[in-house]
């Protein structure tokens, strides 16, 4: 077998390697489900997404692997572009659109960390610039939070991440939320619907840290110790101060 290359790792994810042109990493109660969606992905054209390739010797998943640049830190800049918000608007448009006719496996398991608005297909549920590759196209990795949800719930998530809706970042989040609606091709009344998803999505995040670390449950302990609940705090309250120049930016006011 080829060598072993350490991968960066997550806030999340155990050790994950690159062997050759393929991915190895820790495989949970809930991966041949996420799997089975990636590969009625495919079956409906949607390349965006890891190829998956079963298990390794040592029970690994086993994925294709996206050569590119991942978007975060000194990288972030790469999604400055107004094209660049289209770009991924676009491929999340096509992935819900792939998703809505998957029939998940009878005994199907999933990664559900926090609940949806609601369920109406499977979903990433961590779609943001850090699970993103920028090559030869646009890959959005890191599927094992892959689990019923909705196309606004995934939105939300992604609007905060990619505008980024966050108080460190000084880019015009209202033009750029307006840009990625149209090119999702977002209606009014689901216009209407995502504008307080935007701060409930966000505050999701908050919560979910604070109660997982009263449990005492790693990692998410150490990253609620380490400023990543204030930080979702300080992002909600400043999507929710600023409502009006959403609706604004979605046409709505």
């Amino acid at each position: 077998m080829d060598e072993e290359i350490l991968l960066p790792r997550g806030n999340v994810s155990g050790d994950i390697v690159r062997v050759g042109d393929t991915v190895r990493r820790p495989a949970g109660p809930w991966t041949r489900s996420v799997h089975a969606f990636l590969e009625h992905l495919h079956r409906q054209g949607f390349a965006h997404a890891p190829r998956p390739l079963g298990f390794d010797e040592r029970g690994r998943e086993v994925l294709t692997f996206a050569e590119g640049t991942v978007p975060w830190g000194d990288d972030l800049p790469l999604l400055a572009g107004d094209e660049a918000v289209r770009a991924v608007a676009r491929v999340i448009r096509e992935l819900h659109d792939a998703a809505a006719g998957f029939v998940p496996p009878a005994d199907a398991v999933w990664n559900t960390l926090i609940a949806p608005d609601r369920a109406e297909l499977i979903t990433h549920n961590d779609l943001a610039p850090w699970n993103l590759v920028i090559g030869e196209r646009l890959t959005f990795i890191d599927w094992d939070g892959t689990a019923p949800g909705s196309r606004l719930w995934d939105l939300a998530y992604a609007a905060h991440g990619f505008m980024p809706l966050a108080t460190w970042s000084d880019w015009d989040h209202g033009r750029r939320l307006g840009i990625f609606a149209d090119a999702y091709g977002l209606d009014g009344g689901e216009r209407e619907a995502l504008v307080p998803l935007l701060a409930r999505r966000t505050s999701s995040m908050h919560d979910f840290l604070r109660d997982q670390a009263a449990l005492g449950v790693e990692p998410w302990t150490t990253h609620w110790r380490t400023g990543h609940g204030d930080a979702w705090r300080d992002d909600t309250d400043y999507i929710a101060r600023h409502e009006t120049v959403w609706r604004r930016a979605l046409g709505l006011a």
